[in-house]
C-alpha cells in the first residue's frame, strides 16, 4: 500500500493554528509532522522527505514590527533557498492568514520569476480598511482562471476570517500581472477588509504555493458551517477541498516514478 504523503507543519512562538491545520491535512488523507523553526533551520532534511509544507495562522513572535515580518526575516535568512528547492521539486506549499503575511514578506508570493534571488516584496497585507480586528464568515469566489492547483474543481468556499491585518493591496502594475497570469486564486464575495480588487488569495506562478487571509481549516466538517443545524448541504463550500487538492496532488507526484517504473 502507498504510504500517504506528508505535510510539514511549521510552527514558532506565537504560532496558535498548528493543531488546526493539522486536523485538515490529515482529515484529507494527509500524515503531519510539526516542526519547530529552530530545529528546521539546525537541520532543514524534513522539507527533503516531506510533501507538503504548512504555515499556520497566529500571532508569530507576537506580530511585532508588522504581522509575519519577524518570522519571515528569518525564512530569507536561513531557510529560504531550502523552500525554494522544495518547491522546485513540484511540492505544494500553503500560508494561512499569518502564514499568508510570511509568504509575501519572504518573497515567495507573488514569487515571479526574475525574484528568485533578490526577492523582493511586491505586496503586502496592511490594516484593514476599517482599523480593527475582523473576526466573521465570508464567502469566496474561486477564479476559473487561476493556475492554482490549490483550488482546483472548486467554485465557492465559505470559512472565517480573523485578522487585523488582512487588507491585500499591490501597485496597479503588480495587480494586473497577477490577473494576467492568473495567480489570482480567490476574491471575496463581499470585500470585508477593503483588499484591492477583492482579493483574498494569490498563489504564485507554478501554482504550487499558495497564500489565504480567511481560514478554510475553520470549515472542514459540516458542524463548522453556522448553518448545519438547518439540514443545509454544506459540504460544496467546505474548505476541506483545499486541503484534499493539495494531497491528492501531491500523492500523484509520489505515485509517479514508480507507474514510469
Amino acid at each position: 500500500m502507498n504510504a500517504k504523503p506528508k505535510t510539514l507543519i511549521l510552527r514558532t512562538a506565537g504560532i496558535n493554528r498548528e493543531g488546526d491545520l493539522i486536523r485538515a491535512f490529515e482529515l484529507a488523507g494527509a500524515e503531519t509532522l510539526t516542526v519547530h523553526l529552530h530545529a528546521l533551520i539546525d537541520d532543514p532534511s524534513p522539507l527533503e522527505t516531506c510533501d507538503i509544507l504548512g504555515l499556520p495562522g497566529g500571532f508569530s513572535y507576537g506580530d511585532d514590527i508588522a504581522a509575519g515580518r519577524i518570522l519571515a526575516n528569518r525564512i530569507r535568512h536561513r531557510l529560504l533557498p531550502a523552500i525554494r528547492g522544495f518547491v522546485a521539486a513540484g511540492k505544494p506549499v500553503i500560508g494561512i492568514c499569518n502564514g499568508f503575511q510570511v509568504l509575501v514578506k519572504t518573497g515567495l508570493l507573488p514569487g515571479f520569476e526574475e525574484d528568485a534571488d533578490a526577492s523582493p516584496q511586491r505586496v503586502t497585507l496592511t490594516d484593514n480598511a476599517l482599523p480593527r480586528f475582523v473576526n466573521k464568515w465570508v464567502e469566496l469566489d474561486v477564479q476559473s482562471e487561476t493556475r492554482c492547483i490549490w483550488t482546483r474543481g472548486i467554485e465557492r468556499i465559505e470559512c472565517p476570517i480573523a485578522h487585523g491585518e488582512g487588507r491585500f493591496v499591490a501597485p496597479p502594475q503588480v495587480l494586473d500581472r497577477l490577473e494576467t497570469n492568473g495567480q489570482v486564486a480567490l476574491r471575496y464575495a463581499t470585500n470585508p477588509n477593503g483588499s484591492d480588487r477583492d482579493i483574498a488569495g494569490i498563489c504564485d506562478p507554478t501554482g504550487l504555493v499558495f497564500g489565504l487571509m480567511p481560514h478554510p481549516e475553520d470549515n472542514i466538517h459540516p458542524t463548522h458551517h453556522t448553518a448545519w443545524t438547518t439540514g443545509l448541504d454544506t459540504t460544496a463550500t467546505s474548505g476541506l477541498r483545499l486541503f484534499e487538492n493539495a494531497v491528492q496532488y501531491a500523492a500523484e507526484r509520489v505515485a509517479q516514478p514508480a507507474s514510469n517504473a
